[in-house]
C-alpha cells in the first residue's frame, strides 16, 4: 500500500532524513515512534506530501506519488493540534474537505451524519461550535473529517499527545477500535512508546532520522536489535560485568562479559519461576521499595548491578529495604550489544541487515 524507497529529506545544508526504506502493508496500523526531534514527522509529512523529499521516491497502491499534491494522494490527515476551525460548527469542520471538492449539500449531509455516527458524536454535538468540545470530542471531529473523504490512508501525528494521561488511555482505543472498523491503512507518529506497543501491527524506531528497527511491538520489545531501541522501548536494568559472570558460573551459559547487557524489569523475580526453567538465583541487598497499586517496584543490588523488578501485592515476598534476598534471572533473557556499535549479540537485528551473531559474541568475551 505504501512504500517509500531510498528517501533522503534535507533542509539546506542539514539531513533531515539521510535514507528511509518503509513499506506499509495494507490495512495495517504502522507507527512511526522516537523522541522529539527524530524525524518522524518529517517522514510522516514527505508522506503526506507537504514536504518533497530531496531524493527517493513515494509510492501509495502502486503508484508513484513523489510530485504530486497533499491533495491528490488520497491521504486523510490528522493533526497534533487538531487545525480545526474553531469558529465554525462541528458539522461545518467535518465537511469542510467535502465543500472543497463541490459535493453536492444532500449527499454532503449524508455522509458528515455517518461518520459522525462511526466516530460517536450526536446530532446535537454536530451543530455545536468546535470551541464548545472537550479535548477527546475535538480529536474525534478531526478524525471524522479526515475519514468523511474516504482517503486510502490515514496519517495521524501525534493526536493525543494535547490531552490528559487518562483521556489519552481511553481514545487510543478508541482510535484503534475506529482503525480496525474502517480496515483503513494507518500512519501513526508518537513518542509514547505504550501507545505505540498498546495500538500498532508494526513499529519503526526512529533515531536522528535513521530507522534503527521495524517488527512488531513483541519483536522491538523482546528482541531490540540495537542498544537505543531496547533503552528508548521499555524499562531495562543495566547489567554488570560481575553480574554477567556470576551468570555464567552459575548456569553454564556463554554471555558476553564484556557486551553492554540489560535486563527488562520484569524479567527478574524474588521468588523462584514455578517451571523451574534456566533461572538462576543471584544474592543481594534491596536498596528501595515503592508502593504502586497493584505492585510494588523494587531496586535489588546484586553484583554491582540495580536490578529493577515489580512485584505483585497480592503474591509473593516483600523484603524491605536493606535485607538480604535472592533474585532470580534466566540468562537467555539478557539483552546484549556490542559496545562500539550498539548491534544486538542475539537474533534482533531487522530483516536484511547483518547481525554480530554469537559468533562476534564469543570474540567480546
Amino acid at each position: 500500500m505504501i512504500r517509500l524507497d531510498n528517501i533522503e529529506v534535507s533542509f539546506g545544508d542539514f539531513i533531515a532524513i539521510p535514507h528511509l526504506d518503509l513499506h506499509v502493508q495494507p490495512g495495517e496500523f504502522f507507527t512511526l515512534l522516537g523522541p522529539s526531534g527524530c524525524g518522524k514527522t518529517t517522514a510522516l509529512r514527505t508522506l503526506a506530501g507537504f514536504i518533497e523529499p530531496s531524493s527517493g521516491t513515494v509510492h501509495v497502491d502502486g503508484k508513484n506519488v513523489t510530485r504530486l499534491p497533499s491533495d491528490k494522494r488520497q491521504v486523510g490527515m490528522v493533526f497534533q493540534n487538531y487545525a480545526l476551525f474553531p469558529s465554525m460548527s462541528v458539522r461545518d469542520n467535518i465537511a469542510f474537505g467535502l465543500r472543497v471538492r463541490k459535493e453536492k449539500s444532500a449527499e454532503s449531509d449524508r455522509l458528515v451524519r455517518d461518520i459522525a455516527r462511526r466516530v460517536e458524536l450526536s446530532d446535537e454535538q454536530l451543530d455545536k461550535n468546535v470551541a464548545e468540545l472537550s479535548g477527546g470530542q475535538q480529536q474525534r471531529v478531526a478524525v471524522a473529517r479526515a475519514l468523511v473523504l474516504r482517503p486510502k490512508i490515514l496519517l495521524l501525528d501525534e493526536p493525543l499527545s494535547n490531552l490528559d494521561a487518562k483521556l489519552r488511555h481511553q481514545l487510543r482505543q478508541q482510535l484503534k477500535d475506529l482503525q480496525s472498523e474502517f480496515g483503513i491503512t494507518t500512519v501513526y507518529v508518537t513518542h509514547d512508546q505504550d501507545e505505540a506497543l498498546a495500538m500498532s501491527d508494526r513499529v519503526a524506531v526512529f533515531n536522528k532520522g535513521v530507522v534503527e528497527q521495524v517488527g512488531t511491538p513483541q519483536d522491538i520489545y523482546d528482541r531490540a536489535a540495537t542498544e537505543f531501541v531496547c533503552n528508548f522501548i521499555g524499562d531495562s536494568s543495566p547489567l554488570t560485568a560481575e553480574f554477567v559472570a556470576e551468570m555464567n558460573r552459575l548456569a553454564g551459559a556463554g554471555l558476553s562479559v564484556t557486551a553492554n547487557s540489560y535486563l527488562r524489569v520484569e524479567k527478574a523475580s524474588l521468588t523462584r519461576p514455578a517451571d523451574g526453567g534456566t533461572a538462576v538465583g543471584l544474592t543481594g541487598t534491596v536498596v528501595s521499595r515503592t508502593y504502586h497499586g497493584l505492585h510494588s517496584r523494587y531496586v535489588v543490588r546484586s553484583h554491582g548491578a540495580d536490578i529493577r523488578l515489580l512485584v505483585k501485592e497480592d503474591g509473593g515476598v516483600h523484603p524491605e529495604a536493606g535485607s538480604e534476598t535472592t533474585v532470580y534471572v534466566q540468562p537467555g533473557h539478557v539483552l546484549q550489544y556490542h559496545p562500539d556499535t550498539g548491534a544486538a549479540l542475539q537474533d534482533a537485528a531487522p530483516a536484511g541487515q547483518d547481525q554480530p551473531g554469537r559468533d562476534q559474541a564469543a570474540a567480546l568475551r
